[in-house]
């Protein structure tokens, strides 16, 4: 009782529901508009969290992922453009119900289905994350070392096909970490003379610049989106009958979704099309499948939208972003001054009280506002691209420029969306370099820490025995990746002898 009084009082006399419902709103909108992935939506709202209490600000961004995963089956549906990487599975049997004059009915199961992953995925990050705080008191220095060590080993998951590009790109993040003051000796380091970097480079410029303003880049070199019909702007929900016909694939989305919510590197593209495998192989109505299907869309939009909240576990209890929208979140924690970990549980227990109140409610917002402003998101869709693309730059120049009042920020946002734009047409991925600059700073601290206290024995990282356990993973990591493609190979010339 005690807890229910507690979130009674945080809804009445706080405005966390008006800030999670602007964050699901936002995320809708976000989501729907083609090639405007969640990061990105997350990151245009990342300068505007700093007027706003911590509480506030992780709510907000947390509620927009949510929004964001659901808007992105918009246009999917409708015009056959996933407005996000993980709708991409949602427009084989989406768009082929529209077309057949379904487009209210799949819109309805899309919305249905991400209200129960929503809610799947909300209990299931509480279970997960929870027992985490009794570890908290129980991390050293070696022991955040070697989690940052962890952090990092992931990144040979992360590579998208090229270790090599995977590393550089972690290697840009490290050195842009080491710029500023040195967490030891107080020395300042490649300022190059620019006092604006003494207190190193702000993450929330790199990845604004990173996934925002180099996608506005990208944008600018393509076409018009696909326009959608007016009279497609209607939501109509399975009845009794479907509902316990889509039980079962929405069972297997939310199961998947779960499992690749705390894989780091994994997130809602794989486990929606893991998901819609896996829902045609275990239905009996198989032969739909690819024809308008409605367990075609309840799978993949059940997983992705579970993965939205338990895409959040690594990044809570470890500090380590599995996914380019949870590296988002986490800037939103460094903004106040909190570092994701097994302290935060400690020392910002209202923070997180205040995070899962407004996931709590996320998916009923959802509900009403995915029916509420499916109108505003076919308008969108169909305004002339370049007008929503100015719109959006000065959203961003508009919001960094309020932090600071500093045009040197403008230009590090600038020049992080350059390298962003390159690193798309190379297609060096953006994560390893965002893991680079985020615990570039925690590992070197805590490196040199440990270090100082053990007298310069660097056995004192192998006598921790969480510390040894977490070094231990990091080289399974590693050297599974490294293996991963020789087994490949071998595997692929077996086939081809025999």
């Amino acid at each position: 009782m005690d807890i229910l009084y507690q979130v009674f009082a945080l809804y009445t006399g706080t405005p966390i529901i008006l800030v999670a419902a602007i964050g699901v709103a936002w995320g809708i909108v976000g989501g729907a508009l083609p090639g405007i992935s969640p990061s990105i939506t997350m990151a245009l709202l990342l300068p505007f969290t700093y007027t706003l209490d911590p509480t506030s600000a992780v709510v907000l961004l947390a509620c927009t992922y949510v929004g964001a995963e659901y808007g992105g089956s918009v246009p999917a549906i409708l015009i056959n453009t996933p407005g996000t990487n993980a709708a991409a599975a949602t427009t084989i049997d989406g768009y082929a119900m529209k077309q057949r004059g379904m487009a209210a009915e799949a819109l309805g199961i899309s919305l249905y289905s991400g209200v129960i992953g929503g809610i799947i995925g909300f209990l299931l990050l509480v279970f997960l994350t929870g027992p985490l705080v009794r570890v908290a008191l129980l991390f050293t220095p070696p022991t955040y070392f070697a989690l940052g060590l962890l952090g990092l080993s992931v990144i040979a998951s992360l590579s998208g096909g090229s270790l090599v590009k995977a590393l550089a790109a972690a290697v840009i993040g490290l050195m842009v970490a080491t710029i500023g003051t040195d967490p030891i000796s107080g020395v300042s380091r490649f300022t190059f003379g620019q006092a604006d970097l003494l207190g190193g480079v702000a993450p929330i410029l790199i990845m604004v610049g990173l996934f925002a303003v180099s996608e506005l880049f990208a944008q600018s070199s393509l076409g018009e989106w696909v326009k959608s019909a007016a009279d497609t702007a209607r939501i109509r929900f399975p009845d009794g009958k479907l509902r316990r016909r889509l039980v079962k694939p929405q069972l297997i989305g939310s199961g998947i979704g779960a499992f690749e919510g705390v894989m780091p590197g994994a997130g809602g593209t794989i486990a929606s099309f893991m998901s819609y495998n896996e829902a045609r192989r275990w239905s009996r109505h198989g032969e739909e499948f690819g024809h308008g299907s409605p367990e075609g869309i309840a799978a993949p939009e059940s997983a992705n939208n579970t993965v939205a909240c338990t895409a959040l576990v690594p990044m809570l209890s470890f500090g380590i972003p599995g996914s380019n929208a949870t590296a988002v979140l986490l800037g939103g924690f460094l903004i106040h001054g909190m570092r994701p970990g097994p302290q935060l549980f400690q020392e910002n227990s209202d923070v997180i009280f205040g995070l899962y109140s407004g996931l709590a409610i996320s998916p009923f917002l959802l509900l009403a506002l995915g029916m509420m402003m499916l109108p505003l998101c076919i308008w969108m869709v169909n305004r002339p691209k370049a007008y929503l693309m100015a719109f959006i730059y000065a959203l961003i120049f508009s919001g960094i420029y309020s932090i600071h009042q500093s045009m040197f920020d403008l230009a590090i946002v600038l020049a992080a969306g350059g390298v962003g734009f390159f690193m798309r047409i190379l297609r060096f991925p953006f994560l390893p370099l965002v893991l680079g600059l985020v615990l570039g700073y925690m590992v070197e601290s805590n490196f040199r820490r440990s270090l100082v206290l053990s007298g310069d024995d660097p056995m004192v990282f192998l006598q921790d025995p969480i510390a040894a356990g977490f070094l231990a993973l990091a080289a399974i990591f590693v050297c599974g990746s490294l293996a991963a493609p020789l087994f490949r190979s071998w595997r692929q010339g077996r086939e081809a002898r025999s």
